[in-house]
């Protein structure tokens, strides 16, 4: 059974225990991330109970980023003295929609993506472009299928990318390839983007549902103490350039310590003498 968010352009299923799956259903936009979409999932990914979420799309494209389509030359009506409406632009309108659009319901998304206490696989089965990359990137694994297609084009538009947007590409693709991507702005196949650090695998098309269900499915059953800490210690390492600060090496410490009294390690060893699958409790 599934569930339509945001007027059918998000769909929410859960095909495998502990598993939910996101699906950006906007192929007449080319998956492009509205308002009404980014807010969706931003509140659902907060309120998520599963151990592994997967984020996929539709047709031949993941996403093609911010939906700006509908920007230039935006009007608003305004009544004239005598009366009348008129249909005017203001001058500030563009800037000012923009900065909506991008600043606040994309980061707002990315966030609660990053918030997820739990890994989060990105599946492109189409193109990832512009934010849709991003997107892709703060998930913690990304499978593409062959023949994908993505790319940062802000400098085709005139943007200047965020800060946090951009330290992403630096940490898994480095300077060099970061530059390349944002500097000339061309769009890059799915090997290329393996090769850079930007893609885990690539799989054929028609293997691609399959192959990224199977592995959220084999990292939900495992261990969710185990899952949480390590993502926790993942992310905090990241943030962190060099010697960690004292308080933040003694709260890793403590993390990993806490699991040597819990109920999970106890039976995570218990089951692996016996031969068994463990039956995880949580604490």
């Amino acid at each position: 059974m599934s569930t339509d968010l945001a007027s059918g352009k998000l769909v929410l299923d859960e095909p495998a225990d502990r598993v939910t799956r996101l699906r950006i259903d906007h192929e007449a936009r080319r998956g492009a991330l509205d308002h009404e979409i980014l807010d969706a999932l931003a509140d659902c990914v907060r309120s998520l109970d599963a151990r592994c979420l997967l984020l996929t799309g539709t047709g031949s494209m993941f996403s093609a980023g911010y939906d700006l389509g509908n920007l230039e030359g935006q009007t608003r009506e305004e009544r004239s003295p005598i009366g009348d409406r008129a249909s005017t632009e203001r001058p500030d309108s563009f800037e000012e929609d923009a900065e909506r659009l991008v600043a606040h319901p994309f980061h707002s998304a990315i966030e609660a993506l990053e918030a997820f206490p739990y890994p989060a696989i990105a599946a492109l089965n189409g193109h990832a472009i512009g934010g849709g990359l991003e997107l892709a990137l703060t998930c913690d694994i990304r499978i593409a299928a062959q023949g994908v297609k993505v790319g940062m084009p802000p400098a085709k538009l005139g943007l200047v990318y965020s800060h946090t947007g951009l330290r992403k590409f630096l940490e898994l693709c480095g300077p060099a390839h970061t530059a390349e991507l944002f500097y000339a702005g061309r769009n890059v196949d799915a090997d290329r983007g393996q090769e850079i650090g930007l893609v885990n695998h690539v799989v054929e098309a028609e293997e691609l549902e399959q192959t990224a269900l199977s592995m959220a499915t084999e990292i939900a059953a495992n261990a969710p103490l185990s899952l949480a800490g390590n993502k926790r210690i993942i992310r905090t390492l990241r943030a962190h350039e060099g010697a960690l600060p004292s308080d933040v090496e003694r709260q890793l410490v403590e993390l990993r310590e806490s699991c040597f009294r819990s109920e999970d390690f106890r039976e995570g060893v218990r089951a692996f003498g016996e031969k068994r699958k463990p039956e995880w409790k949580g604490r």
